[in-house]
């Protein structure tokens, strides 16, 4: 039992250690044991076994204080790889990543719907067709997937476009691949990798809202993805805006998607794509101009409720419907402001995200690691 311990103290400890050097690009031994609150000669003895795996890496001098320049350390990016995968898009879309979220290999597919086991063996093709590639270790695979998500069963609850429900989906590829596999809603995906590499400048607390033909929000705390006790926080799309509305593909009257999603737009003006809906609204079509601006005003009252309920003052949007710039951004954050209570809205930053499909693939695989830092090393596995 003393033994168990000790072992689960070191591991704990190790781990503490790589995520502190995770979150920098370059720290010193001395800041490690700052930030952790571990002892120097325990960060020293963990550094020194995660230099000898390749994990980290010394890479030059700091800036001195009175005494001896110290040594930082960073991360190998490309030490260790893993599996994104984003299958909330028209094509499905797979890609390699490294340590730092640089994007090695991308392959795509069109998306197969309504028939699931096709489905799945269409993810699984792609994964073989990685996994077969020059990038090595790959350590686990991370999956954003459209609908409802429960992440610590790794169970597709509902997907309706892919005709996936109560689908066992992590469990199929861990048997499959013998590797950790993760699934979390793709708007949460979304809204870790911009989280993480998307620059934004954030206490910690960000939402980000994926506009498409479905609408969806990723919620972070503290750094930490929210997602509820069911893992379906941010389901926003499927809350009743218009009771006297559009039946939603959900059974029900008027939810937000039938309404401010860019299925919404397409459906309610007959067009058969955005890219022909984007060029009718700035050629000024007055018909295409007033339902997205609709869709813009009940986008805005929806996230004057999230403002309300989490207080969050960064709000990123992701998704198709961005493409409609800075116009539709102002008629969104116009309806949010006149909808909200105004001392809580009014240090609200609302902006457009930086990542498109890329910031689901990046979030899918940083959740890996997030999550669990031991899947780093191999000897665990």
């Amino acid at each position: 039992m003393e033994k168990a311990t000790h072992q689960q103290t070191k591991a704990h400890n190790r781990n503490l250690v790589l995520k502190t050097i995770f979150e920098h690009d370059a720290i010193s031994r001395a800041e490690i044991a700052r930030k952790t609150q571990l002892t120097r000669a325990t960060v020293s003895e963990l550094v020194n076994e995660l230099l000898a795996e390749g994990i980290v890496e010394e890479v030059g001098t700091g800036a001195s204080i009175g005494g001896k320049s110290p040594i930082l350390l960073s991360l190998v990016p490309d030490s260790r790889f893993l599996i994104g995968v984003n299958l909330g898009q028209d094509n499905f879309i797979a890609s390699v990543v490294n340590l730092r979220g640089e994007i090695k290999e991308t392959i795509e597919s069109p998306a197969l719907r309504h028939n699931p086991d096709e489905t799945l063996a269409l993810v699984i093709d792609m994964l073989e067709s990685l996994l077969k590639k020059q990038w090595k270790p790959i350590v686990g695979i991370g999956i954003g997937a459209p609908g409802l998500i429960h992440t610590r069963q790794g169970m597709v609850l509902r997907a309706v476009n892919l005709d996936w429900e109560n689908f066992p989906l992590a469990h199929l590829l861990e048997e499959r691949f013998h590797m950790p596999v993760s699934i979390l809603n793709d708007s949460q995906a979304t809204a870790i990798g911009e989280f993480v590499y998307g620059k934004h400048v954030s206490s910690g607390n960000l939402i980000v809202v994926n506009i498409r033909h479905g609408i969806g929000a990723g919620i972070l705390i503290n750094g930490r993805l929210f997602q509820g006790d069911g893992s379906a926080a941010g389901e926003i799309g499927h809350v009743v805006v218009n009771p006297q509305g559009d039946v939603c593909r959900c059974g029900k009257r008027g939810c937000l998607e039938t309404i401010a999603s860019a299925g919404a737009v397409l459906r309610r003006t007959g067009v058969a794509s955005l890219s022909e809906a984007l060029k009718r609204w700035e050629n000024g079509n007055s018909g295409m101009q007033a339902v997205v601006a609709e869709a813009g005003n009940a986008l805005g009252e929806a996230l004057a409720h999230l403002v309300g309920a989490l207080n969050i003052h960064h709000i990123v949007l992701t998704g198709e419907m961005t493409r409609f710039g800075e116009p539709w951004l102002d008629t969104v954050r116009q309806s949010m402001h006149r909808a909200a209570f105004h001392p809580l809205v009014e240090d609200t930053c609302l902006e457009i995200g930086m990542l498109d499909y890329r910031a689901c693939i990046l979030g899918a695989a940083a959740f890996m690691v997030l999550e669990d830092y031991d899947l780093l090393f191999l000897q665990e596995h």
